[in-house]
């Protein structure tokens, strides 16, 4: 360290507290990173890697990015899984006596980051923490830093189980003690989740955060405010107390499911169109975007809270010119929740405080609007909504109409405000006015006409008097401050305090301002939690809203529920298809579970609409229990509490798991996790390995479901086989999608029907594919041949068995002990036998037959 100089040496101590990050080290209007952060960034930013002399012997590698461009550069760093240390001088350069004071002032990581162009304003952005209990479920406590927004849940299952509910809430940032580092490493760093730990002692300071949730579930949450307080080093007022999100409370959608009934995010190419968020989403405001979000993630699981929501909904379909009145206030009420966390951590700028108040002025009208519906539901809505007058009296008086973007170039409060500020003022805007007037006044005073007042970079303003009128002059008030050949300069008093505020005035009023409005937007913290509430309801109100709009325009019906888990639903309709194509053209479809059958086994071709039809019976459950009207015609439905999927194929690449690893192991969380309530859609389970072992699985997880879970459950299947289990599973029913063959080509009719497929029309579907006429000719042949071979093998099959035992000559020369292998086999009740167990006996009976002698 002695060989390199004082500025190096500062560096050193400084990164060494943030050896995870790259160092935006500030020098005059540069952020200067050095040694490998320059090499590394330079690679990732596309900047040039230079090198300085840092006393040693070899020159430092160094690269920078300008100070006021760096948001950028931080974004692009932050974005690609890196952390960021803001590096600050702390003192005036010029008042420094040797090295300028320098201190970490914000850490900026991906979990953390709340501004920038990849920064969604209508999601949420959360970080979050993970703490494991003692009876080994997990505690996951996460918050939205741009909002405040905390809340809370136990994760009961193993650590996949928590990285689905992780990667369910799109969080690119987790919080963990020491424990919980070596389990999670490698599963998030798969998954470009950032894995921070946080070893500090728990902070009694943070224990109103976690006031209103059980002790054991407070690790996590101590963790993660310990976490931000530390990179965020601000005032973090506007974190709430975090809500506890009680399994209970909510209907629970595992990440896989989320992904394969796009309800937020398309399979195809990641974007919002063409999912159930897209389809939803009239919201007015970004609040009323990320409330939307929130509600689909996590819809209710109280059968009186869903009702409420529905209730409200029917009214405001009803009142279509209030619902249009609403809209229109709500369009011009702006991101509270985000407004108040750039208040807390005091970055707002004058503009955001024009917008809390012009949001605010909007609220009383949209409180009598509900009011004079008429309607006792949404009058009780209207009795939510907190006016929060102080806080608009305070802005009103405080914040100018429109104030500029730069909180330190003056223009932010309005005048009449501060009597020193208006003085400023108008000494800055009417200087020239108030000389000339007191020209005037003295010229009157001392009846010199030729009195005038001048200016000069030496001695500032004068009034100078010619030497024949200087006997004119009061004496006792002027002081002389220059002698000319024919004239006497003088300053007065008064003159000398105007030239103070001309002089001043500017550079003094922008400070004063400044202060003024940091006094304005600290009062304004006070008040957070209220304007919070506010933009909780509000936010409400909007997706309230835009259910009643999007019921409306799609012709949804109001679902029923009840205590059962029969679930109804009369001419179904996937809402999000329906959208994307000539609605005329859509198929809609009965789906009917009832407690006595409420498992269906879906047979019928490729391309025929199995898949569609279960997705949108989930779709037509999610939407029921967030509060909004469904696609169909009648729904009748029980309240679900999981909704599991295994839909589509496809391999983890990152991990290393084939398509059928992957089927298996979703496969294997549905079925571990599901209860009597739970709705389970499996679309064709066993199809990534041979036609015997899927077929065997197939039956397996049913049977398995069928007497173990009783969960109301769609499978589809193409193994025609299994459609005989309805013989022995009391409570399946087998239904097809239906198909005709016309002019020797494939019809789908996209209607499902009672009964099993008797075909599968694999090539068919081909034939539509597009693939060469020959090879389609070709495969009707081969299927044709493997029919009849297939058909040829059972009958010699069951021939050799019938002849093995009826044939009195071979069976005499059978030994007894033969005999009694024999019977063992014949009374083997193969049906309900897993192929595992069938496998044992088979070689325990070779076992025995090849000791008999």
């Amino acid at each position: 360290m002695t060989t390199y100089t004082p500025m190096i040496q500062q560096y050193f101590k400084i990164k060494a507290d943030y050896e995870d990050a790259f160092l935006f080290f500030r020098l005059g209007d540069f952020y200067e990173m050095f040694f490998n952060d320059a090499i590394e960034a330079s690679n990732i930013l596309e900047i040039t890697l230079t090198s300085r002399d840092g006393g040693s012997a070899d020159k430092i590698p160094m690269c920078g990015v300008p100070f006021h461009s760096a948001a950028g550069y931080i974004e692009t760093l932050v974005k690609k899984g890196h952390k960021v240390a803001i590096c600050e001088q702390t003192e005036d350069p010029r008042a420094a006596k040797g090295i300028v004071r320098r201190e970490v002032v914000k850490v900026v990581t991906p979990g953390t980051i709340v501004d920038g162009k990849t920064i969604d304003a209508n999601s949420n952005h959360y970080i979050g923490a993970a703490d494991q209990l003692q009876d080994g479920r997990y505690t996951l406590a996460y918050v939205d830093l741009a909002t405040g927004e905390g809340k809370v849940e136990v994760i009961t299952g193993d650590e996949r189980t928590l990285i689905s509910e992780i990667e369910a809430l799109g969080m690119k940032e987790i919080v963990v003690r020491e424990r919980l580092h070596l389990v999670l490493n490698d599963e998030m760093s798969k998954r470009d989740i950032v894995l921070s730990m946080e070893g500090g002692e728990l902070k009694d300071e943070n224990l109103s955060i976690v006031a209103s949730i059980p002790n054991d579930l407070s690790v996590a949450c101590q963790t993660l405010s310990n976490y931000l307080k530390r990179t965020q080093k601000s005032s973090l007022d506007h974190l709430r107390p975090f809500q506890y999100i009680q399994k209970s409370e909510k209907l629970s959608i595992d990440a896989n499911s989320m992904r394969n009934l796009e309800l937020v995010q398309s399979i195809r190419n990641g974007s919002k169109e063409g999912t159930l968020f897209w389809l939803l989403d009239e919201t007015a405001t970004a609040m009323g975007a990320r409330k939307l979000r929130s509600w689909i993630h996590q819809p209710l699981a109280d059968k009186d809270a869903i009702e409420n929501r529905l209730a409200l909904v029917e009214d405001l379909i009803k009142e279509y010119f209030l619902r249009d009145d609403l809209v229109g206030l709500l369009k011009e009420v702006y991101d509270l929740e985000r407004l108040t966390g750039r208040i807390s951590m005091g970055s707002a700028s004058g503009r955001d405080l024009a917008q809390l108040r012009n949001s605010l002025r909007k609220v009383p009208s949209l409180k009598q609007s509900l009011m004079d519906s008429g309607l006792e539901r949404l009058q009780r809505f209207s009795e939510r909504l907190d006016p929060c007058e102080e806080v608009l009296a305070i802005l009103e008086a405080s914040v100018a109409e429109n104030p500029p973007l730069s909180i330190k170039e003056g223009g932010i409060i309005k005048d009449g405000y501060n009597d020193q500020l208006d003085t400023y003022r108008d000494a800055s805007r009417n200087g020239k006015e108030w000389l000339a007037r007191l020209e005037r006044d003295e010229r009157d005073r001392t009846g010199i006409k030729s009195l005038k007042i001048g200016y000069n970079r030496i001695f500032g303003y004068y009034i100078e008097i010619t030497k024949s009128n200087i006997h004119l002059a009061d004496l006792e008030r002027y002081e002389r401050k220059q002698t000319l050949a024919n004239a006497e300069r003088y300053i007065t008093a008064e003159l000398k305090e105007t030239e103070e505020l001309i002089l001043n005035a500017e550079s003094e009023g922008t400070e004063l301002e400044y202060t003024l409005f940091c006094d304005v937007r600290d009062t304004m913290k006070k008040h957070i939690s209220r304007v919070q509430q506010l933009a909780g309801i509000l936010s409400e109100l909007d997706v309230l809203l835009s259910f009643s709009t999007v019921s409306e325009k799609y012709r949804f019906v109001k679902p029923q529920f009840h205590a059962g888990r029969a679930l109804d639903i009369k001419n179904g309709r996937h809402p999000v298809v329906e959208k994307m194509m000539d609605i005329s053209l859509y198929v809609p479809n009965n789906c009917t579970l009832t407690e006595d059958a409420n498992m269906l086994l879906i047979t019928g071709p490729n391309m025929s609409g199995k898949s569609t039809f279960m997705r949108q019976v989930a779709l037509t459950v999610i939407m029921a229990q967030m509060g909004c009207y469904v696609p169909c015609e009648y729904a009748k439905l029980p309240v679900t509490d999981q909704i599991f999927t295994r839909i589509g194929a496809a391999d983890d690449l990152a991990s290393g798991q084939s398509t059928f690893m992957m089927e298996m192991m979703e496969s294997r969380y549905a079925i571990g996790n599901a209860t009597e309530k739970s709705l389970l859609l499996f679309d064709e389970i066993g199809r990534g390995t041979s036609t015997y072992d899927g077929m065997s699985l197939a039956q397996a997880m049913m049977e398995f479901i069928h007497d173990e879970i009783g969960a109301n459950t769609l499978f589809s299947t193409h193994y025609h086989e299994l459609t005989k289990l309805d013989s022995d599973l009391k409570r399946l029913v087998n239904v097809h999608v239906a198909a005709m063959e016309q002019e020797g080509r494939v019809v789908f009719l996209h209607k499902v029907m009672a009964g099993a497929a008797d075909k599968s029309y694999g090539i068919h579907v081909a034939q539509l594919a597009g693939l060469p006429e020959s090879i389609v000719v070709r495969a009707k042949s081969l299927l044709e041949t493997f029919e009849n071979n297939e058909q040829m093998t059972l009958s010699n099959n069951v021939t050799e068995q019938m002849s093995f035992f009826d044939l009195k000559e071979e069976t005499e020369q059978v030994g007894p002990e033969s005999l009694r292998v024999i019977g063992k086999i014949c009374e083997a009740d193969l049906v309900n036998m897993t192929p595992m167990q069938a496998m044992q006996m088979i070689f325990l009976w070779q076992k025995e037959l090849k000791e008999i002698k």
